[in-house]
């Protein structure tokens, strides 16, 4: 909630600096154009309400940074993270004279603020002044810019809105602060070419005196102190904080590699994988947002850990997380000693955040297997190039991939070139079966459609043999990294494969499973009926020898 809190209050802050970019960016027009716009732009931050809501979201976004500062346990962030804490630190050191010399300038010494009065401050400060105000906005936007990116690209939509928002985020500051920048050069030269016009702006907008001028500058400069003790006093009190907790005991952590951390208690899992330099995966940060953090968690004292928060078991519930999976960036064990699985490789993206798969912690499931493999491909490929090779594979796989997915089912992975896929993982058994079926048939139109648009580059016709079989599996994410993918291992994996051989011994496409059909409801009265002994499986198994699988479109129900 403190997050959200953060990242809504960011959010307005972000929509006030957006609307004062575009302001300055009238200035590529003209400076009597960009304060026209000034009275569009402050129509609503100067009302009551506005104020309310803009000084009550730069307070909470304040104070809430601190107090992250404060909570965090450890300062080991990736380079992204780091940018984005420092540019945040840089905020108030560089906005606080522009803020003090125009909202505390207008209230308590009755400047009649507008760009003629900053403009004219601009042109009385040194380079290195101007500097810091010029630098001012574009360290706020590229620290609004980085929070979003990490707020937003756990979306299944920020991908494909990336380029616009990209192309946003260069030219809404390039545009405002080039428009700035033209504006204060032809105030310049005007008061180059007539010394007295600065007097004059002065004047009419009720500029203080000296001694005014002053006090803004201290005004300004004990904001900057008061922050900078804050900061220091969240850095400085993190200590007291972890000596405190340590007198609860320690946690002690077994990974799956047998290498054991101690820490005091009150520290994150993530944060304990952190500090020992273990790889861990955590895109958000350790926000609680992505789940690509999360552990298998067991051990002796595994039933003192406290329950999940709300917000911990809705991003658990998103990826159909079994009850010992916990966040490791949300779960602060108790004294004790637990044993930790990280269940996603350290290199783990945003997809994997953001990809809904609740099977892939592993269960048992009723799914329908569907093996096919190329018919005397050693013979078809002699002679030709490995250009060739490559080229009528991936055009055979991707019409038989096409023809899996538009049936409704997963394809699991390329061997050599044959082909595997998973039906039931999101349906009902008889649907799933189906499915199965469906992907057949479609197959077989697609290579005969291959067939026919590679004519004249191949000798004889491809031809393929499919196996088909339906029954409980073991369905989870299995491999190692980036090779991790979700997968079926068990008998009806084994029949599959076996029934797919079977088809060269019965010189079909297709041998299916009478197992299979009845789940479907389907009947096949053409189809010879054979009973069969299947290696590593007790009895024998019925099943059916399907001449064309494109026969399967006269199917009944």
């Amino acid at each position: 909630m403190v997050g959200r809190f953060r990242l809504w209050s960011g959010y307005v802050l972000l929509a006030y600096v957006t609307m004062h970019l575009l302001n300055h960016s009238l200035g590529l027009i003209s400076l009597q154009v960009m304060e026209a716009g000034r009275y569009w732009f402050t129509l609503f931050w100067k009302g009551y309400v506005g104020q309310t809501v803009l000084y009550g979201a730069l307070l909470v976004h304040v104070s809430l940074a601190f107090w992250a500062v404060f909570r965090r346990r450890t300062f080991i962030l990736s380079p992204w993270e780091w940018t984005q804490l420092s540019l945040g630190a840089l905020i108030i050191p560089l906005g606080a004279l522009h803020v003090v010399a125009t909202r505390i300038a207008a209230n308590y010494f009755g400047v009649r603020i507008g760009y003629p009065w900053v403009l004219a401050s601009l042109a009385s400060e040194s380079w290195l002044g101007v500097t810091r105000q010029f630098a001012f906005p574009l360290v706020v936007w590229l620290h609004a810019a980085i929070g979003i990116h990490f707020a937003w690209r756990l979306r299944s939509w920020y991908r494909d809105w990336f380029p616009y928002l990209y192309a946003i985020a260069l030219l809404v500051p390039a545009a405002g602060i080039g428009g700035a920048a033209i504006a204060l050069r032809d105030f310049v030269n005007l008061v180059q070419q007539q010394p007295g016009v600065l007097a004059s702006v002065f004047e009419q907008v009720d500029a203080p005196n000296a001694a005014g001028l002053a006090e803004i500058g201290m005004i300004a400069n004990s904001l900057i102190v008061f922050a900078g003790g804050l900061l220091l006093a969240s850095v400085a009190a993190r200590p007291v904080r972890d000596w405190w907790e340590s007198r609860a005991g320690a946690v002690h952590l077994v990974y799956s590699d047998r290498k054991t951390v101690s820490a005091p208690t009150g520290l994150s899992i993530l944060d304990m994988s952190r500090i020992a330099s273990i790889p861990h995966a955590s895109v958000c940060g350790g926000r609680g947002r992505c789940s690509t953090c999360r552990v298998r968690v067991g051990g002796p004292d595994r039933n003192l850990l406290p329950p999940a928060s709300p917000e911990e078991q809705k991003v658990l519930a998103r990826v159909g997380a079994p009850e010992n999976v916990r966040l490791a960036c949300q779960l602060r064990p108790p004294p004790g000693r637990y044993r930790v699985t990280p269940l996603l490789p350290s290199s783990a993206g945003p997809v994997e955040a953001y990809r809904h798969q609740p099977q892939a912690h592993g269960g048992e499931r009723y799914v329908a297997i569907l093996f096919a493999d190329i018919r005397g491909f050693t013979s078809i490929s002699e002679g030709r190039l490995p250009y060739d090779i490559v080229f009528l594979l991936n055009r055979y796989f991707r019409a038989t991939g096409q023809a899996v997915q538009a049936a409704g089912g997963r394809l699991d992975k390329f061997i050599g070139d044959g082909v595997m896929a998973i039906f039931g993982l999101d349906a009902e058994p008889q649907i799933a079966c189906r499915q199965a079926l469906d992907a057949a048939r479609r197959m077989a139109v697609a290579l005969d459609d291959l067939n026919a648009a590679l004519s004249d580059d191949l000798d004889q016709p491809l031809r393929i043999g499919i196996g088909l079989h339906a029954g409980p599996a073991i369905v989870g994410e299995m491999g190692f990294e980036r090779t991790s993918s979700l997968t079926a291992i068990g008998d009806a994996v084994n029949t599959a494969s076996r029934l797919e051989t079977l088809t060269k011994d019965f010189g079909v496409e297709l041998v299916v499973s009478q197992d299979l059909l009845d789940r479907a409801g389907i009947d096949v009265p053409a189809a010879t009926r054979h009973e069969v002994e299947i290696r590593g499986r007790q009895g024998r198994l019925a099943v059916r020898a399907v001449s064309r699988a494109t026969d399967l479109t006269t199917l009944s129900s």
